[in-house]
Order: structure tokens, then sequence, then C-alpha cells
């Protein structure tokens, strides 16, 4: 994209917070967007508000919290970026109300999250441990006991989405059987077969979680689902902190009930490396915990750094919204000599209309003109000529229902 937005790029102020990678950070400034402030630690609620008052464009990961208050202030943000697969830490609503798509990387670090799965199943299934803590007290306990191969056992997965799918095919290639669970009809990769989760609980020699946080989801690995496992069988979650009762699961863990469990997200984790991390899983020997690092690997965060990045300097440079999680999604590729303007509004009867007969009333030709909704707003890129730009630029700033809208280049 050659063409200068309305806006130098020099003066688009983009926040990254949480230690955002590098690759994203470079990239933005080979594409020209220099005003970068960056960040390695999360804001609060209030501290965010007063950030986002002149800040343009927001780069997070999991810990910073986008609630509608945050949003309150922020006239000139045109975008959010979560640095991760999750988008559960922005009000989604509040933001697409107030114009502001958001971009994750639903792909970028799965493989990173599988391969974490699986080498946990191996520890665990070999009682690693325990054995570990024993040596660092000095007890050599050399024994086969409560110790099996993964070869030939049973991976459950909860969640058949792109993380789930991938490790039922790493473990599939390590000789293990995989079954899967999930609210709807998926196409099953390898000879994976899919299940009720009650028969997958019960068959299963590693249990491993790959869900959403949603209504349906919370709390949902409890007593009466822990009771359905095998006494041998070991329980992982990747996936949200909510998922599992930690209390059930302790309660199983020290009564022999489970052979092991291993987590890496929690109903509550600290805001910064300094916070004291409580859990009642701390003073179980037969549990790995790991501090959210599922997609924190080198590869992973460079990838998530690329693809997120790319998307907020797309949608920057020329409007686009493809993968946006909250937005109507919208591509129109430039054309040399007009003038874009991108109109964002209530999704609301005649609004459309009123547009064209903006156009029509002032003898304004559309070059091209691209319109798409969802059941809450509309989003239209317009292309017409440059000396027009300014005449519809006001008009649609008067029509009823308009949430924003702007010159982009």
């Amino acid at each position: 994209m050659t063409s200068q937005t309305s806006l130098d790029r020099a003066k688009i102020k983009v926040l990254l917070l949480e230690g955002v990678h590098q690759s994203a950070i470079d990239n933005f400034r080979s594409a020209g967007y220099t005003n970068l402030d960056i960040r390695g630690t999360a804001l609060n609620e209030d501290e965010l508000r007063e950030a986002l008052r002149d800040v343009h464009m927001l780069g997070i990961r999991s810990r910073t919290q986008v609630t509608a208050d945050a949003l309150a202030d922020a006239r000139r943000l045109i975008a959010i970026g979560c640095f991760c697969i999750g988008t559960n830490q922005v009000s989604l609503g509040s933001a697409m109300t107030a114009g502001i798509p958001v971009f994750n990387a639903p792909y970028s670090n799965t493989r990173s999250v599988a391969e974490l799965v699986l080498a946990e199943a191996i520890l665990l299934l070999r009682g690693v441990p325990a054995r570990h803590l024993k040596l660092l007290q000095g007890a050599w306990e050399k024994s086969a006991r409560n110790s099996f191969e993964i070869r030939g056992k049973t991976l459950g997965v909860v969640g058949y989405g792109n993380i789930g799918a991938q490790l039922g095919v790493l473990a599939e290639s390590m000789g293990m059987r995989v079954l899967f669970a999930d609210v709807v009809k998926k196409l099953n990769l390898g000879n994976a077969r899919q299940v009720e989760l009650d028969e997958l609980l019960a068959e299963s020699d590693v249990v491993s979680l790959h869900v959403p946080a949603t209504p349906t989801t919370a709390n949902m690995i409890g007593p009466e689902q822990l009771a359905r496992m095998k006494s041998s069988a070991v329980l992982i979650n990747a996936s949200r902190g909510n998922v599992v009762q930690l209390d059930a699961l302790a309660t199983a863990l020290r009564d022999g009930r489970l052979l092991g469990a291993a987590l890496d997200v929690y109903p509550t984790e600290p805001k910064s490396n300094d916070e004291v991390f409580v859990n009642p899983l701390s003073q179980c020997d037969n549990v790995i915990l790991t501090p959210h690092i599922g997609g924190s690997t080198v590869e992973a965060q460079e990838n998530i750094g690329i693809e997120v990045s790319e998307k907020l300097i797309h949608y920057s440079d020329n409007g686009s919204t493809l993968s946006a999680v909250n937005f109507p999604e919208v591509s129109l590729p430039s054309q040399d000599g007009k003038h874009r303007l991108l109109h964002i509004h209530r999704n609301v009867p005649g609004v459309l209309s009123r547009i064209n007969a903006l156009f029509y009333d002032n003898n304004i030709n559309i070059a091209a003109q691209y319109l798409q909704t969802n059941p809450d707003i509309g989003y239209v890129v317009i292309d017409l000529d440059a000396e027009h730009s300014q005449t519809a630029l006001e008009g649609l700033r008067e029509i009823e229902g308009t949430i924003r809208t702007r010159v982009l280049f």
C-alpha cells in the first residue's frame, strides 16, 4: 500500500502493552508507524482509560482488561489487537458499538500449546512430578510403580478446535488412540473419533481441555465429571482457567482418584510477575503447574507479533477488517487517484439509502462501494474522486445512526 493515509503514519500513536514481541514493533516501524509507546506490563482499568485518550491503536496480550469504562474516553482509538488467541479480555460489544474492530491471532500458537500438553501427558503418566520432588529432597525412589508409556493409551480431547485437532494428530504419531468431544459435529483428523463427553471421560487415560470461556464451559469439570475418570488417568487444562473446579480436582488428586493433573490456566492469575501465586493444587505432588505459558514460545510470540500487527496495519492503511472478531468483514482493493471513506453506523434501516442520496444530491460519483453488516452495526467502504471527499465526509457525519467516519486516504 503506497497511498498516504489521511493522518501521517508517524503521527498515529500505537500503544503496545505486556511485552509484545519485537516482531510486531519491527513490523510497525517498517510500515512507517514510528510513534510507538511500548510497555512491558499490563495497565489497570484507570491507567488504561487515561492512556487511551490519545491512542489510535492498542496492542495487548491476555492480562490487560479492556472494559467498557476503559474505552469511555478513547475517542481516537480505531483498532485493538490481541496478541494472543483469546479475546475474552476485551469487551467486544463495547468496542463494536464504538466502531473499534478487534483482531487476534487464532492460529499462531496452536503448535506451542499442543506440544506442551503432549509433554505434560508424558511426564504425568511417568509420575515425574512426584519423583522430581523426592530427588530434590534427597530421596532416591527408583520404581516402575504408576509409571506408564504413552503408546497405546487413549487421549480424550474436549474441544476439537485448532489446538485440540493438532494435539490429536501429534498424539496419534506417538501411538495414542484419540477420542474427542465437541458441542458441534466435527470432521475428524486421522483416526480420531467423536464421542459424548461422558464416554470420553470414562475411556481416556489422558483428558485434555481445549474449550473457550463461555457460560456452558464454566466449571464444566467438577466432582461428577472427575468421578467418571479412571483412577489411572490424568487431566490437563491449557484452555481457560474457569473450566475446572480446582477444589474438587485437588481433593481427587489427594485421595488417589486421579493419577495426576497439569494446569496452565487458573480462575484468577497474578497481574504481574511480582504478585504471589496462590492455588489449592500447590501442595499436591502429582501436578504440573505452569504460569500460563502454553503459547509462550519464541516462535509463537514472533508469529503472533507479525500476524496481529499486520492486521492492524492493514486496517489503518486500507480499512480491511478481514478476520476481525467483532466486526463485519470488509476488504476492498484501493484505486489510484481516489479517496477512501470509512463509515461505521448502527445497523438500522435506511442508512445506505441516505448515504447514496447524499452522493446523488451532491453529484458525487462512487468509484467503488462495499457494505457489510452484522446484527448491530454496518461498515461501508467508499472510494470516490478526491475533490469530493471533504463534502462527502461532512455529509456522512450528519447521517442518523453514524458511529464514526473518516477519510482513510
